[in-house]
């Protein structure tokens, strides 16, 4: 298998949580590589990653890439549970953390760096901020009591939690007051398979638009 992607990507380090967590070998070709850009544009004129090739395969979208782990490659970490009503759970949260933690900050990010001349939205990134101010406080609700995001073990949801909530927290900090959520995070940076995301991508660091915190 071949693996496009960025490690500074937050959504490639989702995929990559996939493999790691159930020890899946692949190749990867991280699109600093040379070459690889021009592989992903001929698989995936779009151009947008992780994509990943198995074989007869081609699968683009993280939450896809994880799902094709479980069908074809599984191992002891299920990511996605056996029990409908327990996957469909695990797919509503990954699709919470996609569309209101990561794109929001990413909204943001987007604004961050766009060419000097172009006109700049500062509502938009206030609707953004609101946006992570909101589902911080419903996530910090939601997680009472729980180790992960839902009752089901570590899953897709927590693959999609995990980069979503680090960049985040960067971009527009959760508060103090949502105790919960922070040690949340804290767990999945403890998870060795974010934890070594998280290494790989350091160097990474000083292009983050908005600059890196002296944390994490």
């Amino acid at each position: 298998m071949k693996l496009y992607a960025h490690p500074f990507s937050s959504y490639c380090q989702k995929a990559l949580i996939g493999f790691y967590e159930n020890d899946i070998s692949f190749e990867a070709r991280f699109l600093e590589d040379d070459g690889a850009m021009d592989e992903l544009t001929a698989l995936w004129p779009i151009k947008k990653f992780p994509l990943l090739v198995d074989g007869d395969h081609t699968v683009m979208e993280a939450t896809s890439i994880i799902e094709h782990l479980a069908v074809h490659h599984p191992g002891p970490v299920q990511l996605i549970p056996n029990d409908p009503a327990a996957a469909a759970q695990v797919r509503r949260l990954d699709r919470v953390f996609d569309n209101y933690v990561n794109r929001p900050q990413q909204d943001i990010i987007f604004e961050a760096i766009r060419p000097e001349g172009v006109n700049r939205d500062s509502y938009g990134v206030a609707r953004s901020r609101e946006m992570l101010e909101t589902i911080y406080a419903w996530l910090d609700q939601h997680l009472a009591g729980r180790e992960w995001a839902t009752d089901h073990g570590l899953s897709l949801a927590d693959c999609a939690a995990a980069p979503a909530l680090f960049y985040a927290d960067w971009t527009h900090e959760i508060p103090a007051r949502f105790s919960n959520l922070i040690a949340y995070r804290s767990r999945l940076m403890e998870r060795p398979s974010f934890r070594r995301c998280i290494e790989d991508a350091r160097r990474f660091r000083p292009y983050f638009p908005l600059g890196a915190p002296d944390r994490d």
